[in-house]
C-alpha cells in the first residue's frame, strides 16, 4: 500500500502515478531528490486512508523525522494519468505545502486525494481527449499521493530542456523566483528568466542563479537522457545545493495522442523534415498499424527510426507527421557538419540527390553536437554503421533468391496458427527478426544511390549534362532489367502470350502504389487486377523493349563520344558504370523482395483481426496493441472509432509540403488559402505563394529530353483512365504502381522526388523526359495547360494556360 522512494519496485510503478514513479526512479539513480514515500491507491477506501494504511504512513513519517529535524512536508498528487508525455495535469490536482503535524498531514492527504474529482481535472481531461467518448462515471482519475520532505529553498524554478513553444533543442529556457516555487506557479511574483545555450551550456540570466547554472545544465542533460526526451524540470536551491523536485515530459512537444492515434513528430522539436523520396513508397495517409511499424525499428542494436545509427540517440530520425512519413534532415546535417568544416550548407548539399534541394533562405535547424559528442559518439557510430551496411550488403543475393519461398511458407504457417498467443509468439520470434533483416538489407542496398550520385557529378563535368544522362540511361543494359521495370516488361509479355497470369502475379503481384501501407490490398489478392492492367496497356501497345533498345543506342553513341574525348579514362569509367549498374540492379531487387516480405506482415495483421473478431479494424491499432489483443488485453479496442475519424480527416487533406521546418499543424495549413505546397517554415514569416507569377517551374533534372505538350494533372492513380497517349503527366509523385502508364506519356513532372527517385530512374531507362521535385507543380498547372518540359535542365515552361 505504501512505498518509500528508495524501495518502490517495478511491480508497484504502474500504481505510483507519474510523479511518484519518476521521483522514485531519480532517487534510486542517486539524483539529489528530497526523500519521500508514495501512498498507492490500494491504501484508500474511496478517498479515505484505511486504518492499516495510516499506521504505515506514521511509520514512514517517523523515519523521515529522524533524518530531518525540521520535519516539514509537502503533500502532492500522483495520478496515474499525471505527468505523462500526453498530459501533465500541472496545477490541476491539489498540492499542500508546509505541513508538520500528523493531523495536518492526514488532512492534506485527504485533500490531495479528493482533488481527482475537481471540475478542472475533468475539464482538462476532456480538452486532452484523455477520456474521449466516455461517460461521467469513467471520468475519475485513480491517484496515488506523494509525501515528501519540504526543501526550504533559497531559489526555486522550472527549466525546459527544449523551448516548449518552438521546440528548439539548441537552447534550454527557464524561470526562477526567490523562495518556494509555489510563488512561481501561483503568479504571486514576476519570475526571472534565463537560458542555457547548447552544446556548451552557456548561461544568460540573473546573477543569483549563475553560480549554480553549470550544475543545473549538466543535471538537465543527464535527466533528458535518463528519461528519454525533453523534460520540464522543477528544481530548488537550498544551502548551495541543487535539488530536483520533479521532471516530466514537455507536453507541448508530445508527438502522439493514444485515443486518436494522432502522430506528429514535427511537434517534438525544431527540425527540418523532408518527405521527398518517402512519398514514393507511401503516397497516401498511413493507418496507425503501419505508422507504428515505421517507429522503433531496431536491428542488432542499430535503430534507423531514431538517431542511434549516427550517434544522436534520443532524436527522431524517421518521423510521422499527420499520417505521412518524413525523414529528419536536421540530424543528418548536424552529424555530418564536422566533415565539412562546420559548413551547414555544404553538409546539406551532400544529401541533395537523396532528399532534394533545401532553399537557400531556409535557416536549417540543428541539434546540439559538441566536439566531445562528435568524436566519442557520432564518428564511431557512423563508422560502425558503415561497416555493418557493407557486411549486410553481401547477403542481398542470397536473400533475393530465397525470400519468395520464405514468404509463401510463413503466410501458410500464419493461416494454420489458430491459437492467438501462439500467433503473438510467431510474430516476436520469427516474423519480426526476418522483417527487420529485410528492412536493413533494403537500406544497405540503397547505398547504390550514393555511388550513382558521385558518378553522375563526374560524368557531367567530363561529358556534359546530355551525355551524362545518356550514359546513365542504360543501367538495365549493363546489368539486368531493373526491378522497377519488371511489372511493365512483364505486362507486355503477358499481352503477347509469353507469360502466364499466374507467373506474372507471382513475380510482381506484391508491387504497387502503396506498398508500405499494410492495410492496402496487394494486386495478387484481386483476381480482376491484372485484366484491368492489360486493358489499359492495350490503349498504348508500345514495345517497351524497343524503348529500352533506343536508350541503349543513345548510350552507345554517348559512350563512343566519351571514349574519343577521354581515352585515358575509358577503362576506369567503364568499370564505374558497370559497378553502378550492378549496384542499382541490386538496390532495385532487394527493394522488391523487401516489399514482398511486407505481404507477410499484412497476412499476420489480417489473421490477427480474424482471430480476435475485429476484422480489418486491426489496422487502427498499433502493433503493440495488436499483440496485447492477441494475449487477451482489449483496452485499445475502444479507441478504434476515434482513430477512424482521425484517419478520414487526414485523408481529406491535400498532400503536405515536401519540406517542413518546425512545428506543423496539417489542418491549419490546409485551411490557409495562401498555403504553399512545396515548403512550410514555422520559423519564418508566412509568405503567400503567388501562383500567377512567372512562367517557369524549377525542379530537378530527372531524365533528358525536351518536349512540348498538353498537361494531364492526376491527383490519384485511380483516375489514370483519363490519361491520353502523348500527354504530359503532372502529379504529386510516382512510384512503381504508376510504371504501366509511362509508355503512354510524353513527359513526367512531379512535386516530390529527387534525381535518384523512382520517376527519374524509370524515365531515364525508357527515354521519357522528366522533371521531378518541383514542389508546387500540381498547384500551378491544370489539365489542358500547354507546357515545354526540359528534362536536362529541370525546367517546365508554361506556354499557355487554360
Amino acid at each position: 500500500m505504501i512505498s518509500s522512494f528508495k524501495k518502490l519496485t517495478k511491480e508497484q510503478e504502474s500504481f505510483a502515478g507519474g510523479k511518484g514513479r519518476t521521483l522514485a526512479r531519480l532517487y534510486q539513480a542517486r539524483y539529489r531528490v528530497p526523500d519521500g514515500f508514495i501512498i498507492l491507491p490500494a491504501a484508500f477506501a474511496d478517498d479515505d486512508l484505511t486504518t492499516e494504511a495510516w499506521a504505515q504512513v506514521q511509520i514512514h513519517l517517523a523515519r523521515m523525522r529522524r533524518d530531518d529535524r525540521d520535519g516539514t512536508f509537502a503533500v502532492r498528487s500522483s495520478a496515474l494519468s499525471e505527468d505523462s508525455a500526453q498530459a501533465s495535469f500541472a496545477g490541476e490536482f491539489e498540492t499542500v505545502l508546509d505541513v508538520r503535524t500528523d493531523k495536518d498531514i492526514r488532512e492534506a492527504i485527504g485533500t490531495v486525494r479528493r482533488s481527482r474529482h475537481n471540475a478542472r481535472v475533468q475539464a482538462y481531461s476532456q480538452a486532452m481527449t484523455f477520456i474521449a467518448r466516455q461517460g461521467p462515471e469513467e471520468m475519475e482519475h485513480e491517484s496515488a499521493v506523494v509525501v515528501q520532505r519540504l526543501i526550504r529553498a533559497e531559489l526555486s524554478g522550472v527549466l525546459f530542456t527544449a523551448d516548449p513553444v518552438t521546440g528548439n533543442r539548441m537552447q534550454m529556457v527557464g524561470n526562477f523566483v526567490p523562495g518556494l516555487g509555489e510563488k512561481l506557479v501561483s503568479g504571486e511574483v514576476n519570475p526571472h528568466t534565463f537560458t542555457l545555450d547548447r552544446p556548451k551550456g552557456t548561461y544568460s540570466g540573473g546573477l543569483e542563479l549563475k553560480r549554480i547554472a553549470r550544475q543545473l545544465y549538466r543535471t538537465a542533460c543527464r535527466l533528458e537522457k535518463e528519461l528519454g526526451g525533453p523534460q520540464d524540470i522543477e528544481w530548488a536551491v537550498a544551502d548551495g545545493q541543487l535539488y530536483i523536485l520533479q521532471a516530466r515530459p514537455i507536453t507541448t512537444l508530445g508527438v502522439y495522442k493514444v485515443a486518436t492515434a494522432e502522430w506528429n513528430d514535427s511537434l517534438g522539436g525544431n527540425f527540418l523534415w523532408s518527405g521527398a523520396n518517402l512519398g514514393e513508397n507511401a503516397p497516401h495517409v498511413l493507418t496507425p498499424f503501419s505508422c507504428s511499424l515505421r517507429k522503433g525499428l531496431k536491428y542488432e542494436g542499430v535503430d534507423l527510426s531514431d538517431g542511434s545509427a549516427i550517434g544522436l540517440e534520443g532524436y527522431p530520425m524517421a518521423g510521422i507527421i499527420g499520417g505521412r512519413g518524413y525523414i529528419n534532415l536536421s540530424l543528418q546535417i548536424s552529424a555530418s557538419r564536422p566533415f565539412f568544416g562546420g559548413d551547414t550548407r555544404k553538409a546539406a548539399h551532400q544529401i541533395n540527390p537523396f532528399w532534394g534541394d533545401i532553399p537557400e533562405d531556409v535557416e536549417i535547424p540543428l541539434v546540439p553536437v559538441s566536439s566531445w559528442t562528435w568524436w566519442s559518439k557520432v564518428l564511431p557510430a557512423l563508422t560502425r554503421f558503415g561497416i555493418k551496411m557493407v557486411s549486410i550488403r553481401k547477403q542481398i543475393p542470397q536473400f533475393v533468391t530465397e525470400n519468395p519461398h520464405w514468404c509463401a511458407a510463413m503466410i501458410e504457417r500464419i493461416e494454420q496458427t489458430e491459437n492467438p498467443a501462439k500467433m503473438a509468439a510467431l510474430w516476436r520470434d520469427e516474423i519480426v527478426p526476418y522483417s527487420l533483416h529485410a528492412f536493413y538489407l533494403a537500406n544497405a542496398g540503397a547505398g547504390a544511390a550514393d555511388m550513382l550520385s558521385r558518378l553522375e557529378n563526374d560524368l557531367r563535368e567530363l561529358a556534359g549534362a546530355e551525355d551524362a544522362n545518356a550514359l546513365l540511361s542504360n543501367l538495365s543494359g549493363l546489368a539486368a532489367p531493373l526491378a522497377s521495370l519488371g511489372p511493365l516488361i512483364g505486362l507486355g509479355k503477358v499481352a503477347r502470350g509469353e507469360m502466364s497470369h499466374a507467373a506474372y502475379l507471382q513475380a510482381y503481384g506484391h508491387r504497387g502504389e502503396n506498398e508500405v501501407e499494410y492495410a492496402w490490398p496487394r494486386p495478387l489478392e484481386d483476381p480482376t487486377w491484372l485484366d484491368r492492367q492489360l486493358t489499359e496497356f492495350a490503349k498504348a501497345p508500345l514495345d517497351v523493349e524497343a524503348l529500352i533498345a533506343k536508350q541503349q543506342a543513345a548510350y552507345s553513341a554517348a559512350w563512343a563520344r566519351f571514349c574519343e574525348r577521354h581515352p585515358r579514362k575509358v577503362k576506369s569509367m567503364q568499370s564505374r558504370l558497370e559497378k553502378a549498374a550492378q549496384a542499382t540492379y541490386q538496390r532495385e531487387s532487394i527493394r522488391s523482395e523487401s516489399t514482398r516480405s511486407a505481404t507477410v506482415i499484412r497476412a499476420f495483421a489480417l489473421y490477427a483481426g480474424e482471430l480476435t473478431g475485429i476484422g480489418q479494424d486491426v489496422f487502427f491499432l498499433t502493433i503493440d496493441e495488436v499483440l496485447a489483443l492477441l494475449t487477451g488485453d482489449d483496452a485499445a479496442r475502444r479507441f478504434i472509432p476515434l482513430r477512424k475519424e482521425t484517419y478520414e480527416r487526414y485523408c481529406a487533406l491535400p498532400p503536405y509540403p515536401t519540406i517542413i521546418v518546425g512545428r506543423f499543424d496539417p489542418f491549419l495549413w490546409a485551411a490557409d488559402p495562401n498555403r504553399r505546397s512545396d515548403i512550410y517554415n514555422a520559423n519564418a514569416p508566412a509568405v503567400p505563394q503567388d501562383t500567377n507569377t512567372g512562367a517557369t517551374i524549377k525542379g530537378f533534372a530527372g531524365a533528358l529530353g525536351i518536349v512540348e505538350g498538353v498537361v494531364r494533372r492526376l491527383d490519384r492513380l485511380e483516375d489514370s483512365d483519363q490519361l491520353q497517349p502523348g500527354e504530359i503527366l503532372v502529379t504529386t509523385m510516382t512510384n512503381i504502381g504508376w510504371t504501366p502508364l509511362f509508355p503512354r506519356l510524353a513527359a513526367i513532372v512531379t512535386d516530390l522526388g529527387a534525381p535518384l527517385s523512382h520517376a527519374a530512374i524509370v524515365a531515364r531507362e525508357l527515354g521519357i523526359p522528366a522533371v521531378v521535385g518541383c514542389g508546387d507543380a500540381t498547384m500551378r498547372l491544370q489539365t489542358g495547360d500547354r507546357v515545354r518540359v526540359n528534362g536536362g535542365q529541370g525546367l517546365v515552361e508554361i506556354l499557355e494556360s487554360v
